[in-house]
């Protein structure tokens, strides 16, 4: 479109404009040399320029006739041109160029993105140890749900940090300096549910010697935490959605209401909808604690959050132990089916038994651990909206034996490319590609 403008302007109007501003010059500088008397009641000097414009215009017109007479079989030429496959090939050569470029462009802008949000996580959250995609993912819905009120549903495979998470929902909300009271609702005895949610008054039952606040008093103006509210007989879940609609409840063998104000945390690692239609969870309640679900994404497909968590759980328990990077390659490699909670008492244990070794090895990692190079790779089942490609999956591994390397290290690149046996150059380029921060590393 732009060229076909082009040659409209050079050609179909540039050249008229001159040849008539030529013309109507020719007539004005011959006017002014030619002694002439009035003509028409005009003066000499009216007349050149009369002549001047009316020739002017004149030859103006005849050369855009003549020119668009001309021109129109060119542009034809031009039109069937474009299609012709020799001309037709290096503008799609372009258009991939032009691709190629955008591409490269979104990449370096996913880049910059992923150091932003490590960075943002790091300072918002110091208290979750890990840089994965998928764990930022749920992170940044934490970072918003937080300051609200609303209710949280935290859902997850068992040991992925349901808990964690549910302190770390308090500490950043409004109500952090008030109560954060935690339930378990699979280690509390049916009969007992009611009264250690709602409380009881003196002598309602045998044990009873004194009135006692339930959680829901306990936690007012904070944050109440249900874990394993899966476990939860149905017949206190009626009375678990009375309490949260109407904000107040009686004790056990009370008859006056206690109000509370409590904002709540639920947690579960069963699937609540198949308890719906099993008539083992009611429907309404799973709606009130439905307000704002966060799935917590298990250990397996967060392969590069392992160095991490292996060297903060070594800190733990064994202050100057480090993990060889043939033990950190196992710890990579297996499923970990009981998630972050395995993992911590598989280095707990490996602590203990490296004893005075200053690297946990190989050998002191559980047999189905050092097992998995044996067997068929475990490869990481993805529940996720897509599954990961080789490629993505390689790069996390990569990243994490990058980060490993560089805890171990106190985050000196030098001694880190020695341990990865590659070239100082080689890491710094990695370093760059996954936007890992080695000052992050060092300890203190």
């Amino acid at each position: 479109m732009f060229q076909r403008m082009r040659v409209d302007i050079s050609l179909g109007v540039l050249i008229p404009f001159i040849l008539g501003g030529l013309a109507a010059l020719f007539v004005l500088g011959l006017t002014a040399v030619r002694e002439l008397g009035y003509l028409a009641g005009l003066t000499r000097v009216q007349f050149g320029y009369a002549s001047a414009a009316g020739t002017g215009l004149t030859v103006f017109g005849v050369a855009m006739l003549l020119g668009r007479l001309v021109l129109r079989p060119v542009k034809q030429f031009l039109g069937r041109a474009k299609n012709l496959p020799m001309l037709k090939e290096p503008a799609e050569k372009m258009e991939r160029a032009r691709g190629a470029e955008i591409d490269a462009l979104d990449k370096m802008f996913e880049h910059v993105t992923h150091v932003l949000e490590s960075l943002d996580a790091k300072a918002l959250f110091p208290e979750i140890i890990g840089e994965s995609r998928a764990l930022r993912g749920v992170l940044a819905q934490v970072a918003k749900v937080a300051p609200s009120d609303a209710t949280v549903l935290l859902t997850g495979e068992s040991g992925t940090g349901k808990d964690l998470f549910a302190n770390t929902v308090h500490a950043h909300s409004k109500r952090k300096d008030k109560p954060f009271v935690a339930v378990n609702c699979a280690a509390i005895p049916p009969g007992l549910m009611e009264s250690e949610l709602f409380g009881h008054e003196k002598g309602a039952f045998t044990g009873a010697i004194a009135a006692k606040k339930g959680k829901f008093e306990q936690a007012s103006g904070g944050t109440l935490f249900l874990d394993e509210i899966g476990d939860m007989p149905i017949e206190t879940q009626a009375k678990i959605l009375r309490a949260l609609e109407n904000g107040e409840a009686e004790r056990v063998g009370g008859d006056k209401p206690v109000r509370f104000n409590v904002r709540l945390v639920a947690a579960t690692n069963k699937n609540l909808q198949e308890m719906i239609g099993k008539n083992e969870f009611r429907e309404d309640l799973y709606h009130r604690l439905n307000v704002f679900p966060l799935l917590l994404p298990p250990l397996r497909v967060r392969p590069e959050d392992i160095p991490l968590l292996a060297t903060h759980f070594l800190e733990r328990f064994g202050p100057g132990l480090t993990i060889a990077t043939e033990a950190l390659q196992l710890l990579m490699a297996y499923a970990w089916p009981g998630n972050v909670r395995e993992l911590r008492n598989t280095l707990e244990r490996a602590a203990v038994l490296a004893g005075e070794h200053e690297v946990v090895l190989a050998e002191h990692l559980p047999s189905q651990v050092r097992l998995v190079s044996a067997s068929e790779p475990q490869l990481p089942i993805m529940p996720e909206s897509r599954a990961k490609d080789l490629d993505e999956r390689l790069e996390e591994i990569e990243k994490g034996l990058i980060i490993a390397a560089l805890v171990r290290c106190n985050g000196v690149q030098v001694r880190a490319a020695e341990i990865l046996g590659i070239k100082e150059r080689s890491l710094w380029h990695r370093v760059k590609k996954y936007g890992v921060d080695p000052a992050s590393y060092k300890r203190n």
